[in-house]
């Protein structure tokens, strides 16, 4: 698998709420270990205010997970658009 380049203003959904996007604001790193962290925005308000930032680890935010309520491998956020 080839890494998915994550850029800043991109658009992404997660694969437990597909209709909720987020927009990429941020690339950091981990002061304790220097690993790459993406940071986000949620672009919708339902059970967090519009605007409510997260942060993932990277191979985290691009790498894949079990979907419990199916069982299968599923990417845990998919990339939408650019900015």
């Amino acid at each position: 698998m080839s890494e998915i380049e994550v850029k800043l203003g991109q658009k992404w959904t997660h694969f437990k709420h597909p209709e909720r996007e987020y927009e990429i604001i941020g690339i950091a790193k981990n002061s304790s270990d220097l690993e790459e962290m993406i940071i986000y925005k949620a672009l919708y308000a339902d059970e967090f205010p519009f605007g409510q930032l997260w942060a993932r680890p990277k191979k985290e935010f691009i790498g894949k997970t079990i979907d419990k309520k199916t069982g299968k491998e599923v990417e845990r956020f998919s990339f939408i658009s650019e900015k």
